[in-house]
């Protein structure tokens, strides 16, 4: 697709973003702002307790990194009215209902105006706790479907998940959506309410036992683990963001969705700079021994593909997904 066709669908557009203080999310955002300078509006969702804290996370969190800093070049002095015009922070949690947004009037205009909403908040540790987890990549994403499908001019949702959501099979595996209740073993089926409900029950047990919070912690998440393999994957994140899937795909209705499933996502290839990467995450860390000469062979087969794909990559994918299906799904 030609990024003529690509600007000029993003342009007047108002779009709705969570996770944008996250690796691929602050991508995104750049990505947008930098390619279509006429964007109406951004609303970025950020887990903060009242509209203050949002927009000092939203500057501290994302402006101020130097992902940013190409488009400082382009808009030269004016980088800071820019944002100002064109970015408001909201401050929610995606695990509350209407995504945690308290203000009743920025709520009311962000269901008049948004046409895109794009869901990348995610607990990404493999072994959260399994309250957790559930609350953001479970519950978020069914949250998420709802204001969504409130939003009285909305296009498309685009919710990205993750390849391995599929587990650890080996071979050729089709991408095909989650029917409701399916698992990765053929003779269980999942209750995702009944999910819920154990994870209320535990956590419950925990807590009126008097145990430390790190007992609590440390018992939360094995029982996370525990409850993935049941099903058939392999940790509580990838399981997690199946019944999110499943969610997303159940209530959806006429709304038009695109889930996106990116394997292992890396440092960024070329937008808008090469090697652009936030701490040290999953494959980055052999990157970083690499260069500090702390690693100096890896055992492999040079004939077997790695699963990575840069960041930039992703949030091309995302953008185009976009595109396609706005209004074709």
């Amino acid at each position: 697709m030609e990024l003529g066709s690509v600007k000029h669908f993003l342009k007047g557009k108002t779009i709705s973003v969570t996770g944008a203080t996250g690796f691929l999310g602050k991508i995104f955002v750049e990505k947008i702002l930098r390619v279509q300078l006429d964007v109406k509006k951004l609303y970025l969702l950020l887990r903060a307790s009242n509209p203050c804290s949002a927009t000092e996370r939203m500057h501290n969190e994302i402006f101020g990194k130097d992902l940013f800093k190409v488009l400082r070049e382009k808009l030269d002095g004016d980088f800071g009215s820019f944002i100002s015009d064109k970015v408001v922070a909201v401050a929610g949690d995606v695990s509350s209902e209407n995504m945690g947004i308290r203000d009743v009037n920025l709520r009311k205009a962000m269901l008049e105006e948004i046409d895109i909403v794009s869901h990348s908040a995610a607990c990404t540790k493999f072994d959260e706790r399994f309250d957790t987890a559930m609350l953001t990549n479970t519950i978020g994403a069914s949250n998420v479907v709802n204001f969504a499908k409130n939003c009285t001019k909305v296009e498309v949702l685009l919710h990205v998940s993750t390849a391995y959501v599929c587990g650890e099979t080996e071979g050729l595996i089709l991408e095909e959506p989650f029917q409701m209740g399916k698992t990765l073993k053929g003779f269980s089926k999942l209750d995702i309410e009944f999910e819920k409900k154990l994870v209320e029950k535990k956590l419950s047990e925990l807590q009126t036992q008097n145990l430390k919070e790190e007992m609590i912690t440390s018992m939360m998440k094995s029982f996370g683990l525990e409850r993935a393999k049941e099903y058939g994957w392999p940790n509580t994140y990838v399981f997690t963001k199946a019944m999110g899937e499943m969610l997303v795909g159940h209530m959806k209705e006429n709304l038009h969705v695109i889930i996106l499933r990116p394997t292992i996502v890396t440092s960024t290839y070329k937008e808008p700079f090469s090697g652009w990467v936030e701490e040290a995450r999953t494959i980055d860390s052999f990157a970083i021994a690499y260069g500090k000469r702390n690693l100096t062979c890896f055992p492999g087969n040079i004939k077997e593909v790695v699963d990575v794909i840069p960041a930039d990559m992703v949030v091309n994918a995302i953008i185009v997904a976009m595109v396609a299906n706005a209004n074709q799904c």
